[in-house]
């Protein structure tokens, strides 16, 4: 009996660790293999397949063309009669991010500082101030490390074929460091004996992206600044004063730090990349005035400037040639939203009748991409808070009433997008060693009928919320 015990409790010793092996080893990080079979496969950065394969493995796509061979242990998409494109891309969009908002300080006095009438109260005048500061000024606030997990949103993105999004923070005049990220995470690998990793990471195409201004989402609060001369100066001051911190920092190290040392000042700080042309800097802008003011502040402090927005970008073609300035055009026409969105950044007209502007803003919003294409200016979309549906559509809108080509869409949809946030060697079109991020369509993804079948995400299969449907059909008009 004695023998018997020990066989038993040697041979469960060798399977338990048989087992951890296996959930461990090379074999369950690899996964599955995926097969896409007799496609049409649109590649976007080379010849359409008409019918072809592509397989996915380990998250990349390790092999697509017309003679590719399936093995034998894959798990088969029947393509037949469908069109493959890589992942959609959304350029501008803050439902991923946790807003991480600092209130800012209340009307009144209190004590000895600001406070009083409902609103928290200060000892000093100073604390008041630098509350607000902090609540406005955040150019350290970091999407990828504040990212939410899964919503409806992302899910209804995913269902459309949006399966990355420029995740934007929302609040802030400098509101923070964007990332481009996935709208799904993948499944948790298997782990055994090991500290649990950061999951949310596992989204994260590339960050940071770009630094964040919006000088016309107002300074909010009493005091300074409220007005949109008060958040211009306030801006222009917070760059004078990265640039201090620039220079002092670069005397003090020249001085082997025998002297008065800079202060540490983690926002300032963060700004350092943005004023070296290291990172790109992103203005919401609308309005053609609101596109120079952008421009020339960023000439005046030396910034590579992207405007998100753009509905009047159209009237401003050679302002933003010399800028060499790239445009993330909003595309959410319903309700007269040429005028912004979450993803846009001007639209301050509010309720009641929409004035000349808007109108004609919103007569030649689906015009603004075939401008800018015609001229040579770098171009992608953003949803400026419309569905994953509409988002499509309207690129579509573009097409049928802007005159834009259909391959320039589809570009600015994919490998435009990719190549605008800096990782189009990782996304944006369908290529052996590029992230698997792969849709399967009915049809063509402009055609009002087609509807997106299946959506890859890092080479895993998406659930799909329900039946999505692409193309240019005449939803949220």
């Amino acid at each position: 009996m004695r023998n018997l015990k020990t066989l038993f409790a040697q041979g469960a010793a060798i399977l338990i660790a048989m087992l951890s092996f296996s959930l461990t080893g090379d074999a369950a990080q690899t996964g599955l293999t995926y097969a896409i079979k007799d496609a049409k496969i649109v590649t976007v950065s080379g010849t359409t397949i008409e019918k072809g394969t592509i397989l996915i493995q380990g998250g990349i796509i390790t092999a697509v063309g017309a003679t590719v061979a399936v093995p034998v242990d894959a798990v088969v998409t029947d393509g037949t009669g469908m069109t493959v494109y890589p992942g959609l891309i959304d350029m501008a969009n803050t439902d991923p991010v946790d807003p991480g908002d600092t209130p800012a300080p209340a009307a009144g006095r209190g004590g000895g500082g600001r406070g009083g009438g409902g609103g928290q109260t200060f000892a000093t005048l100073e604390e008041a101030d630098r509350v607000k500061r902090t609540a406005l000024l955040r150019p350290d606030y970091m999407a990828s490390g504040n990212l939410i997990d899964g919503s409806e949103q992302l899910t209804a993105l995913a269902s459309a074929g949006v399966t990355t999004v420029l995740a934007v923070p929302a609040t802030g005049i400098f509101k923070g460091q964007s990332a481009l990220v996935n709208v799904a995470v993948p499944p948790d690998d298997p782990q055994i004996s090991a500290p649990g990793t950061y999951r949310k990471g596992l989204a994260v195409v590339k960050s940071p992206v770009a630094q964040h201004i919006n000088i016309y989402g107002r300074g909010g609060g009493p005091g300074f600044p409220n007005s949109l001369l008060g958040v211009i100066a306030f801006t222009r001051q917070a760059l004078l004063d990265a640039q201090w911190q620039r220079d002092a920092t670069a005397i003090y190290q020249k001085i082997d730090g025998r002297g008065p040392r800079p202060l540490v000042e983690p926002a300032l700080d963060s700004l350092q990349p943005a004023m070296a042309k290291a990172l790109p800097v992103i203005f919401d802008a609308n309005e053609g005035r609101e596109i120079d003011r952008s421009l020339l502040m960023a000439s005046d402090f030396g910034l590579d400037p992207i405007i998100v927005g753009g509905a009047e970008a159209g009237d401003r073609i050679a302002e933003l040639q010399a800028a060499k300035a790239r445009v993330l055009l909003t595309i959410n026409f319903s309700d007269g939203a040429a005028a912004g969105g979450r993803g846009g950044g001007g639209g301050r007209g509010g309720g009641g009748n929409p004035s000349l502007r808007q109108l004609r803003q919103q007569a030649n919003a689906p015009k603004v991409a075939a401008m800018l294409a015609q001229a040579g200016v770098p171009f992608a979309f953003t949803s400026g808070g419309s569905t994953g549906a509409e988002f499509v559509r309207n690129a579509g809108r573009t097409v049928s009433e802007g005159g834009l080509t259909a391959e320039a869409a589809l570009k600015a949809l994919t490998i435009d997008a990719a190549r605008i946030a800096g990782a189009d060697d990782r996304l944006g079109s369908i290529e052996v060693g590029k992230i698997a991020n792969v849709i399967v369509t009915s049809g063509d993804l402009f055609d009002a009928a087609t509807r997106v079948r299946h959506v890859f995400i890092d080479g895993v299969p998406v659930e799909l919320a329900a039946p999505a449907a692409a193309g240019n059909g005449r939803g949220g008009r």
